[in-house]
C-alpha cells in the first residue's frame, strides 16, 4: 500500500509521463493470502489444551465469579477430568468453552453416545458445583 501511494505521489509530481504512470498502476499488486480464521471452538490441538480451555472459559466467567480463572481451572481439572469417555469430555469442554456453563449439545457427540449425556451431567454435578462455590486449589 505504501509503495503504491509513494509511486502515485512521484508520478503526480512529474517524475514520469502520464502513460508510464498508468501502465505502472495497472500492474497487479501481490496480496498475501491469509489463512482462514479457525472456528470459535475446534478440538484443541495445541500442547496447552488446559490453558486454551481456561482462556475460553474465563471470558464467560468474568463478572460472574471473583476468580474466574480459578473456577475454570477447577472445572477442567476436576469436573471435566472425571468424564472418561473422550467424545463426551470433548463435548463438555466445548460447551463450557463456548457458554461458560456445563453444556453438551446432542449433535456434538455420536448418536450412539447421546443417551449418556444425562449420566455425564450427573457425574460432573458435584465437582462442578464445588468449583463454582468452593473452588479447590
Amino acid at each position: 500500500m505504501f509503495r503504491m501511494m509513494a509511486f502515485f505521489a512521484l508520478a503526480v509530481a512529474g517524475l514520469g509521463t502520464a502513460a508510464a504512470a498508468q501502465v505502472a498502476l495497472q500492474r497487479p499488486i501481490p496480496v498475501e493470502a491469509k489463512a482462514p480464521a479457525p472456528p470459535l471452538w475446534a478440538p484443541l490441538k495445541s500442547p496447552d489444551r488446559r490453558g486454551e480451555f481456561i482462556r475460553l472459559c474465563t471470558s464467560h466467567m468474568a463478572g460472574r465469579w471473583a476468580h474466574p480463572q480459578a473456577v475454570c481451572g477447577c472445572l477442567h481439572d476436576h469436573a471435566i477430568a472425571a468424564v472418561q469417555d473422550p467424545d463426551l469430555r470433548e463435548a463438555l469442554l466445548r460447551g463450557i468453552g463456548e457458554t461458560g456453563v456445563p453444556t453438551i449439545e446432542s449433535d456434538w457427540v455420536p448418536a450412539s453416545k447421546q443417551s449418556r449425556i444425562d449420566e455425564t451431567f450427573t457425574q460432573i454435578a458435584k465437582p462442578a458445583l464445588q468449583c463454582m462455590f468452593e473452588p479447590l486449589n
